[in-house]
């Protein structure tokens, strides 16, 4: 990897961070672009997806039209409000079910994504 690349990671990795609120690669490069005006919006959205795939970022899905990224990358779900579109950290496991999925046939889970969805309660007053 590239000093140039390393650059660009960390700077998307901390704009992932400052911003705090599941990002998608839109909104980090607003956010990076107001610093570092001369990066580009591909090298966003590739170095994005690649850090989802070595696990630096969470690839937490598709919706409301856009990938959405987490900087927290250790086991836990999502809460989607379906009024303001915030997305909430859930902490917790599935190990049973998981236990329950492998013995179905002694399936390998490599993954597993999980989200709800509903009023967060701010919208729910």
């Amino acid at each position: 990897m590239s000093q140039r690349n390393t650059v660009q990671r960390q700077l998307i990795l901390d704009s992932v961070r400052a911003l705090n609120i599941h990002a998608t690669a839109e909104q980090v490069f607003e956010h990076i672009t107001r610093i570092h005006p001369s990066i580009s919006k591909a090298t966003v959205y590739r170095n994005m997806g690649k850090m989802a795939e070595t696990g630096e970022l969470l690839n937490i899905g598709n919706f409301y039209g856009s990938t959405h990224y987490d900087h927290n990358t250790h086991e836990h779900y999502h809460f989607i409000c379906e009024d303001c579109r915030r997305v909430f950290d859930v902490d917790g496991t599935f190990s049973e079910i998981i236990e329950r999925v492998e013995a179905l046939g002694k399936l390998n889970i490599k993954s597993l994504q999980v989200s709800f969805s509903g009023l967060c309660s701010g919208c729910k007053k």
